[in-house]
């Protein structure tokens, strides 16, 4: 739980610094990877961390100036990466001006009542759970990944050491 704004503004500067690095390592033709037949692809779960942020902030009330709620999926990752990037930076800049009075501000989302700081909370945990999501993919896709909480198997053998089994 945030006790102030502040404290959310460093969890998120952490965890979407941590999102841009892992999207980076995705080339284009891996955005069609699929876990199951019936499963989202590996961009459409790109696009669905990108397009949360803003998503979120309406459903609460709060338009980031850059975001349309009717936007379709870019066409490459570089694009999305683009789009994630402003979307954490008017959110980051929103955020900013408020006071932090409004962490207890109630509002209703997905058919709950929800204080803004749960909404903040959410939308951190929500990036971190998709992105475990895309670490399998990716691996799935033989693409690297990084260590984000403690070093990936890349990692660990750039540090001379076997990764732990």
């Amino acid at each position: 739980m945030y006790s102030t704004l502040n404290d959310f503004i460093s969890d998120w500067t952490q965890e979407s610094s941590a999102t841009i690095k892992l999207l980076q390592l995705i080339p284009d033709e891996a955005l069609i990877q699929k876990v199951y037949p019936e499963g989202r692809t590996l961009g459409m779960l790109v696009w669905h961390i990108v397009y949360t942020v803003g998503e979120m902030m309406q459903a609460a009330g709060i338009q980031l100036p850059d975001f349309d709620l009717q936007e379709k999926m870019p066409p490459n990752i570089n694009a999305m990466i683009d789009k994630y990037i402003q979307f954490s930076n008017s959110l980051i800049e929103k955020v900013k001006n408020y006071d932090d009075h409004k962490l207890d501000e109630e509002f209703h989302i997905y058919g709950e009542n929800w204080k803004f700081r749960d909404l903040l909370k959410g939308l951190v945990y929500h990036q971190i759970h998709h992105r475990g999501q895309l670490t399998v993919l990716m691996r799935q896709a033989g693409l690297p990944v990084i260590g984000i909480y403690g070093p990936s198997k890349e990692e660990w053998s750039q540090f001379g050491m076997e990764s732990p089994e």
